[in-house]
């Protein structure tokens, strides 16, 4: 091997960065993930470079990051563990690189392999379970291919199983006395039941189920001891052979399965339109439309991963997790385009640009929508947008959140002695207006889903109560449909509004009305921890009131991309407003 990987611990150490702009700003995301205290040292440092120290959550490091407006000085690499050049001066970057090797501290000078003493790996992380990929500075790209390969091979219950190892670690050790034993014990934790409750997300289950295999296993390690202490008293030589450690007896037969069982997504391309003529003029990229599923990184498609680790540009909307955005190329820009109701940080006019123009700057654009681009997602729109401009695209389809809620929260969408159909509905048409249409769901024998209902569920209820819709139809709420913090709450049209004051859960939720909805507590299967639920947890909710979206004043930072986003918001929210719109719904019978 060319070099020897090595793991730093960082936390809380001092990780000096030459360089103020979009490089630093990599390096430093990176960094500050690992706990690292960071000094940036540039003349000029970029907004977002600055949001991202200011707003480190880590409370043992908050205050340990330095920003440092001035020209660079061989004095500021006192007391730093590593040092990284990240600048577009080449004399500067050979400078920093000769003061760092008098100093003996380690000094990466971005993109310039000859000058690294170490390498920034292509990273799968699953917290703490770490794996770093690199090529040497050979292939990088090729290292990053192959990241994105593993992230899909590896789930993120690796982390949490790791974690769970590592709370019990001291107790296996007391209570197996042998090498052997113990490796014995972890082999079947990890190959068995235990990881298995992990991947589901049921944590508690898992912690119980290894408690049981340990208390177990140390009981028949006692008693194995103590027949072997009966047999050499009693000088019996073929029972004093017997091994002193019998934990490699399996006590749970069940194994891992493969993680990548078909999701029963059919990965369509859409149409591809690439004009050479044009091509001839200017490089034209292409757009990747992409649905991002409803939260859980683990329900993206092989196809959405592979394109999201090969984008330049993402732009993305509130409904896509912190998860699944993790996800993309690290050093491609993100820019949030999301829109809550009436709150849109870009108007659907606007995002078309965006597309258009990225695209023919010869980039390309990965559009990231939670859920699926067609079902509510204005796919179709852009996609108008792009052929219209001889924009090649293509299209992948997400898990849309009326089936992840549905199936995670056991409630069938079709039954045959239930519901013979499934409508999609949104709660609220273009420019806003509600939607009133209660007449046209009044079939029993239908399922229906509305989207974006929940701030608009007095309305509904009341609205579909009077067009003769009984008041005992059952309905849920399903919140968070997929995530660790999903919730589900059931009632009727007559009491669910009761409910939803009293539990108060958080967007984004949609609402399943229909005879089905009563199979809920006999089929649910996705329970995870579930607890009563705490008003006040909603602020830990990565959607709450879009306030984890990227904040205004960031989106207008020094990035032409957010401000352009920022003026084409402003002329298509005008042009929205003057445009009325009839039912959007889907009907699959």
């Amino acid at each position: 091997m060319n070099t020897f990987p090595l793991f730093f611990k960082l936390a809380g150490r001092k990780v000096l960065i030459v360089g103020g702009g979009d490089v630093a700003l990599r390096k430093a995301d990176l960094l500050s993930r690992a706990g690292a205290a960071i000094t940036i040292l540039a003349p000029s440092i970029c907004p977002e470079l600055q949001a991202l120290l200011s707003n480190n959550k880590r409370p043992a490091t908050e205050s340990q990051h330095q920003l440092i407006f001035e020209n660079y000085h061989k004095s500021y690499m006192a007391g730093a563990r590593v040092i990284i050049a990240g600048t577009d001066d080449e004399a500067l970057n050979h400078q920093v690189h000769a003061d760092a090797t008098e100093l003996n501290i380690p000094v990466n000078v971005v993109d310039t392999p000859h000058l690294c003493d170490f390498i920034f790996p292509a990273i799968v992380d699953r917290n703490p379970i770490v794996i770093g990929i690199s090529s040497n500075g050979k292939a990088p790209v090729l290292a990053r291919l192959l990241r994105a390969r593993l992230e899909t091979l590896i789930p993120q219950g690796y982390g949490k199983l790791a974690k769970l190892a590592g709370d019990f670690r001291a107790e296996v050790k007391t209570k197996i006395p042998t090498l052997t034993g113990r490796r014995q014990f972890w082999e079947r934790a990890f190959e068995g039941q235990v990881s298995e409750l992990m991947f589901a997300g049921n944590e508690i289950q898992a912690a119980a189920q290894l408690q049981a295999d340990l208390d177990r296993t140390a009981a028949q390690i006692v008693k194995d001891s103590l027949l072997s202490s009966k047999a050499i008293d009693n000088n019996d030589p073929q029972q004093s052979d017997q091994h002193f450690d019998s934990s490699a007896e399996t006590t749970s037969s069940s194994s891992v399965p493969s993680r990548l069982e078909d999701n029963g997504v059919h990965h369509s391309d859409g149409d591809s339109h690439s004009h050479p003529a044009t091509k001839a003029v200017q490089p034209v990229g292409e757009v990747y439309i992409v649905g991002a599923g409803p939260g859980d990184p683990e329900l993206l498609t092989f196809k959405a991963l592979r394109l999201m680790q090969q984008a330049d540009i993402v732009f993305y909307d509130a409904l896509v997790s912190p998860q699944v955005l993790d996800l993309c190329r690290r050093d491609a820009d993100k820019v949030f385009v999301g829109k809550k109701r009436s709150n849109h940080a870009v108007a659907q006019l606007g995002i078309n640009e965006l597309l258009v123009n990225e695209a023919k700057k010869g980039r390309r654009v990965v559009r990231l929508k939670g859920g699926d681009p067609f079902i509510f997602g204005r796919g179709g729109e852009e996609i108008e947008s792009l052929r219209a401009h001889n924009i090649p695209y293509q299209v992948v389809p997400g898990i849309t959140a009326a089936n992840a809620a549905a199936s995670y929260a056991g409630i069938p969408l079709t039954h045959r002695d239930h519901s013979q159909s499934v409508r999609f509905v949104t709660g609220f048409l273009k420019a806003g207006a509600p939607n009133n249409n209660f007449e046209s769901f009044l079939n029993t024998d239908e399922t229906v889903v509305f989207y974006m209902g929940l701030h608009s569920l007095a309305r509904l209820t009341e609205g579909l109560i009077e067009a003769g819709r009984s008041s005992d139809t059952p309905i849920a709420i399903v919140s968070n449909a997929s995530m660790a913090n999903q919730q589900v709450l059931t009632g009727t049209l007559a009491t669910i509004n009761e409910l939803q004051e009293k539990n108060q859960l958080p967007t984004p939720a949609l609402l399943i009305m229909g005879d089905v909805v009563a199979l809920h507590h006999d089929l649910a299967w996705y329970k995870l921890n579930e607890q009563p639920h705490n008003p006040s947890d909603t602020a830990d909710n990565w959607l709450r009131e879009g306030t984890a979206a990227t904040p205004k004043d960031e989106l207008l930072a020094n990035h032409p991309a957010r401000q352009q986003a920022h003026a084409l918001s402003m002329v298509a929210n005008l042009a929205d407003q003057k445009q009325a719109d009839s039912l959007e719904q889907l009907i699959i019978s």
